[in-house]
């Protein structure tokens, strides 16, 4: 079993729900095992890769259970099940949740439970797809220790707590560090660069990342020009200008900044699964992107591995020479580190900041803005 700092917490709060049988409990229940995995992030602070989606899939469900008194009534057999509308708006009132999609409560944490613990039986969400009711399997609520019985749902109900307490915590600790960065005098900046660079890293949250990049290449952009008209006699200047076009892990068709006046489309990713990247490409009707990858290997082992990927998917040289066509630019980590250094060197780390701020706040249910509250769907 993996051992973590948060880990010492979920033996003390199964120690107060248990007594003499936490240990059995921890070591018997694949959920709470599952739950240790996810929680390893906790004490690593606001940059460090954050599972919530898959924690909250389980915790609204459990809640449900607890809030129903099934733990004690025994009668979870004949419930009607939790509609998927309460379960994905509670999802978004918890901390960082309020742009959570639906992907976890359909099928991504049944998913990864089974990579983990492909030798146990059960899986955690138990759903109706037709009436949109969802069950917590209360299979993996139970532990048998000796002649007792337990039942889990009050401890994971806590657990998660103390998780979402510590990573607000740490988020708190990263804004205030941002601030503090911002108010250096000018000519000692190089702590504030440190900072930023240090979050270009493949270990860091994918949001943390999508927001650094966005910031690093907006002010890249910014002051660039390209000439536009309909006519030699009304063609002006236009600077280009990057926007971020909503949540970050997002389905949102392969779009995670745009550029105007060019058009321009960013993707923002950590895999090298050729799937995905290719899925993205075929959303958007085969409209080349730019892909943004957390990743220091150089473009062209990038480049190398997604044709790899694709000659083996496609084995058709036409079919795999039309989608790398549409791979219009590789952006890596070095290259960001490199365009963060021209941006500062132009003046605009203050501007970076900000917008690590701003965006930051926004992502992360920091300070609410209901302006770009997205619509809830049901729909993969």
């Amino acid at each position: 079993m993996i051992e973590h700092e948060f880990t010492s917490r979920i033996r003390e709060i199964l120690q107060k729900h248990f007594r003499d049988s936490a240990e059995d409990v921890f070591q018997q229940s694949p959920l709470l095992q599952y739950l240790n995995i996810k929680t390893r992030s906790a004490t690593r602070g606001a940059k460090a890769r954050s599972s919530f989606a898959n924690i909250y899939a389980v915790y609204v469900l459990v809640e449900d259970y607890v809030k129903r008194e099934f733990h004690k009534s025994g009668k979870y057999l004949r419930y009607e099940g939790a509609r998927f509308s309460d379960l994905f708006k509670r999802q978004r009132e918890l901390p960082f949740g309020r742009k959570l999609q639906n992907h976890a409560l359909n099928h991504r944490m049944n998913e990864e439970f089974k990579k983990f613990f492909s030798q146990v039986s059960y899986v955690p969400i138990l759903r109706d797809v037709d009436k949109n009711r969802y069950w917590i399997n209360e299979n993996l609520l139970k532990v048998r220790v000796g002649k007792t019985t337990h039942n889990l749902a009050e401890a994971i109900i806590e657990i998660t707590d103390e998780y979402m307490v510590v990573k607000r915590q740490a988020f708190d600790r990263f804004i205030k560090t941002c601030e503090r960065l911002k108010s250096l005098p000018r000519s000692d900046k190089e702590e504030a660069e440190k900072f930023i660079l240090g979050l270009l890293a493949p270990n860091v949250d994918a949001r943390i990342f999508e927001i650094v990049s966005y910031a690093i290449l907006k002010s890249f952009y910014h002051d660039q020009k390209v000439y536009f008209g309909f006519d030699l006699d009304s063609i002006k200047p236009e600077q280009l200008k990057l926007y971020k076009t909503g949540r970050t892990n997002a389905n949102d068709g392969g779009i995670d900044f745009v550029m105007r006046p060019l058009g321009r489309f960013f993707q923002v990713t950590e895999t090298l699964d050729v799937k995905k990247y290719f899925l993205d490409i075929d959303k958007i009707e085969r409209f080349p992107i730019t892909f943004v990858i957390k990743s220091d290997a150089s473009v062209e082992t990038l480049k190398a591995r997604l044709k790899e990927g694709a000659e083996k998917q496609y084995a058709v040289a036409a079919i795999v020479a039309k989608y790398m066509k549409c791979v219009e630019e590789i952006i890596n980590i070095p290259i960001l580190r490199e365009r963060f250094a021209q941006a500062v060197a132009q003046g605009y780390l203050q501007n970076i900041l900000d917008e690590i701020v701003r965006q930051s706040k926004v992502e992360f249910n920091y300070e609410e803005d209901e302006s770009d509250e997205p619509e809830s769907s049901e729909d993969e």
